[in-house]
């Protein structure tokens, strides 16, 4: 187990001024709460902070982190209250220990949400004081560590959890040791068969590579020395999780990778970067499209360096890396490295690589959903990125496959919503066209132009992805208020009052707030959504002896031609929406769904809740998630509904009678039939009948089989209507 001393230690050689005091009190304080806990490996539960508080000394944090560290448990898993920190080490190191607290007292509906909503609260936190997110990944990085001692399920799900965001993190803020050591633990949990057989296969040639970069080292070490340039050298052992992804991207086996050891040079300055890579280059030949210049084009997380592969001797594969001193320093330790703390810790630095922190907050206020948060969190923590330049020369890093709305996005949220087109080297190209590395890009807008709902599939930006929604959500809104609005006035006047009286009578005050709504806007825009039904509106708000002088001129009212003649039995089913009442509901014809089937609902502007199959082809799953509410089939509804079924027979005399027949004596009404009889092969009968469900829908198909001479029947669905279907995307 660490010891204290150690870490002190190693605090004072970087920060010998700094707050010994602080750390001390915050370990005697951490230990005395924690004192008789134990971890999953039985050691002492003190030894976790321990380990935390000593990777941020690597890290060269600051006292108030490493405090932080010592007491990140503290407030969830012992008894000290949240009172006693701030008395004891004050609101900057409280906050940094809430900001890591899970959310344990709410109640969620699965653990992937709570998991979700905990992520985002760290976030928030993490865009006020990046030493959240710093002292997390130092909690992460030991518990990874240690991730023997859990059950298999846990080594599962924590395993996946680091490599899915807290590698992807370390790698954006440059930390390259946590990076690559939470990539290659959770590797090893992951796909514990695959590491083994990378261990076995490296440790075998293991020799004979490092004899091969030896050689080689020599031969460039004289070369360096003769033209007098600084350096050093250094063998790079590939990690095996990098290894492992090589293979799988480029779908080789482990013999036709031979670069798992690559050689680093590391000199004094910046010209001497770009000798060296032209000594390497006249050694050995460079292999095409394997050259990247990451110091003309930094990445994302500051790293800097040339990388090139040569073909060495015998005809092998070496990677080489190119760097100074600085930049390696960087690699390293990355924001730690370059960020220092204002007298009042916030975060210094104008470096525009590290905006996407800065938007997080943004995304935090614009995306309601947690799991949604978290999904466009991980999108943006790219593994790699293309280079593009502004017509002016600015360099700007995006996603591989990102496209000119990207671009447009990241130039400025107005640029994105007025965007028209792009050019590319001067050449038109259109929205969907995936930018390349070295691409100089134009974005064309115009003052008409908005955002479409098309543009979500084009984007590949987490700013884009908000920036578009945020923009459908609003002039959704704004229309459905403006529709609402019209819809009200309307049907005030046929009570021929004026609606603006109407709207500041008592009574409408009194029902706006009586049915959730704390505006007139909103409640307009209730009514242009669907979600409140104007004649349960009109029941509160207009005067009684109005209301039944209108029911009975409607009464009176002579019926139209079609609604003359035969009764029919079938009428729309009942259905529950949860959290609203008395709203309208519509039945897609594109999946014409029955009672019993699996439905999902959604607002649809002015027409209330569209009902779909679930699995129907014509929803759009990427549709905002304020629209998509809960349904259910109210089954003690017995009304019946029209349902197609195709039946597939021989071709032969009376079978039409018996299936008919068999329909019947289902108890089930034929409302058309639909006959194809050809001169040879079976008969085609499309039936459209009359059923109370799918339990009684199968009744009948089951009947139909009975008869003698049916080869098959099955339901016709998801017939997808366009129409339709744009009405619902509406």
């Amino acid at each position: 187990m660490r010891r204290i001393e150690e870490i002190i230690e190693g605090f004072k050689k970087y920060s010998p001024d700094g707050d010994v005091n602080l750390i001390s009190t915050a370990y005697v304080f951490s230990a005395r709460v924690h004192k008789d806990q134990l971890r999953f490996s039985g050691e002492p539960y003190l030894s976790h902070p321990l380990e935390v508080a000593y990777t941020l000394v690597q890290l060269k944090l600051d006292a108030v982190a490493i405090a932080g560290g010592l007491l990140h448990d503290t407030l969830e898993d012992t008894y000290a209250t949240e009172r006693e920190l701030e008395e004891l080490f004050g609101q900057e190191v409280l906050s940094l220990v809430k900001g890591l607290t899970k959310i344990s007292k709410i109640a969620f509906a699965s653990r992937e949400e709570k998991e979700a909503e905990n992520f985002r609260k760290m976030i928030l936190a993490m865009t006020k004081d990046i030493r959240v997110i710093l002292i997390k990944l130092a909690d992460r990085y030991h518990n990874i560590k240690t991730l023997q001692h859990a059950s298999a399920e846990q080594q599962k799900r924590i395993a996946r959890e680091t490599l899915d965001i807290y590698a992807p993190i370390a790698n954006r803020l440059g930390i390259g040791w946590i990076k690559r050591d939470l990539e290659e633990y959770s590797f090893q949990f992951l796909y514990p068969d695959e590491y083994r057989s990378i261990e076995e296969k490296v440790s075998a040639t293991f020799e004979a590579r490092c004899k091969y970069i030896n050689d080689l080292t020599k031969i460039l070490e004289a070369e360096l020395a003769k033209n007098g340039i600084p350096f050093s050298l250094a063998g790079r052992p590939k990690h095996y999780y990098s290894i492992y992804n090589k293979m799988a991207r480029q779908g080789i086996n482990f013999d036709e990778l031979y670069d798992t050891i690559g050689i680093r040079v590391i000199t004094d300055d910046l010209k001497d970067c770009y000798s060296i890579l032209g000594i390497i280059h006249s050694l050995w030949k460079p292999i095409p499209g394997k050259f990247k210049d990451y110091i003309a084009m930094p990445k994302a997380n500051m790293y800097q360096s040339l990388h090139t592969t040569v073909l060495g001797p015998e005809g092998h594969r070496v990677e080489l890396q190119i760097r100074t001193k600085e930049m390696h320093e960087v690699c390293e330790e990355g924001i730690a490295a370059h960020w220092k703390y204002k007298e009042k810790r916030e975060i210094k630095g104008d470096h525009e690589k590290f905006l996407w922190l800065r938007r997080l907050l943004e995304w935090h206020q614009e995306l309601n959903d947690p799991k949604e948060f978290l999904d466009t969190v991980k999108v943006d923590l790219f593994p790699e990125e293309v280079y593009v330049f502004t017509p002016q020369g600015s360099v700007k890093g995006l996603p591989r496959g990102a496209s000119p709305i990207d671009f447009a996005y990241l130039i400025h949220t107005d640029i994105g919503n007025h965007c028209v087109g792009a050019k590319v080297g001067g050449k038109m190209v259109s929205l969907q066209y995936a930018l390349h590395s070295g691409d100089i890009v134009e974005i064309l807008t115009s003052s008409t132009q908005t955002p479409h709902r098309d543009w979500l599939s084009y984007a590949k930006t987490s700013r884009a992805k908000a920036k578009i929604r945020s923009w459908l959500t609003t002039d959704q809104r704004k229309k459905s208020m403006l529709l609402g609005r019209e819809l009200f006035q309307r049907e005030v006047e046929n009570y021929h009052l004026k609606p603006q009286a109407v709207i500041k009578s008592r009574e409408f005050q009194h029902a706006m707030k009586e049915m959730g709504f704390n505006s007139e806007e909103k409640l307009m825009e209730g009514i242009g959504f669907g979600k409140i039904s104007l004649a349960s509106l009109m029941g509160k708000i207009i005067p009684q002896e109005l209301l039944e002088e209108r029911k009975k001129t409607k009464e009176t009212e002579p019926h139209k031609a079609h609604d003359k003649g035969k009764h029919k039995r079938t009428s729309e089913p009942k259905i529950r929406v949860k959290g609203l009442n008395d709203i309208l509901v519509r039945f897609c014809r594109c999946c014409n769904p029955i009672p019993g089937d699996p439905i999902i609902g959604f607002i649809t502007r002015g027409k209330g809740v569209s009902i779909h199959d679930m699995d129907c082809p014509s929803i759009d799953l990427n549709i905002d998630s304020d629209r998509q509410v809960d349904v259910d089939w109210d089954l003690e509804d017995q009304t019946y509904r029209q349902v197609a079924i195709t039946v597939t027979s021989e071709n032969k005399v009376g079978l039409l009678a018996g299936i008919s027949n068999a329909i019947a004596s289902g108890n089930a009404n034929i409302a058309k039939a639909d006959i194809s009889t050809p001169e040879k092969g079976p008969a085609r009968l499309v039936f459209t009948i009359e059923v109370k469900g799918l339990d009684h829908l199968n009744e009948v198909v089951k009947s139909i089989r009975t008869v003698k001479g049916v080869v098959d029947v099955h339901r016709e669905k998801h017939q997808v209507d366009k129409k339709n279907m744009a009405s619902q995307n509406d």
